[in-house]
């Protein structure tokens, strides 16, 4: 029997920071999220482009990219 092949569980990745930048290391972490974000993210109605990570006392922010709504989402 031929096997599936493996699908990425990733929903969005930044192609123009992969071209512009080296990345000398790569880490990966995990979000907590809003019902409404997941499905927004899951539909590609997130911009990535002028994103970037800081570290606060040991926390990771993501700064500058944006999760649009979807129009039949209820964010409340």
């Amino acid at each position: 029997m031929a096997k599936k092949p493996e699908t990425s569980s990733r929903i969005a990745d930044n192609k123009k920071a992969a071209y512009n930048y080296f990345f000398e290391e790569r880490h990966e972490a995990g979000m907590v999220l809003h019902g409404w974000e997941v499905k927004a993210l899951r539909e590609g109605k997130v911009q990535l482009t002028d994103g970037y990570v800081i570290i606060k006392d040991g926390e990771l922010f993501l700064i500058g990219c944006q999760i649009n709504p979807l129009k039949t989402a209820s964010t409340h």
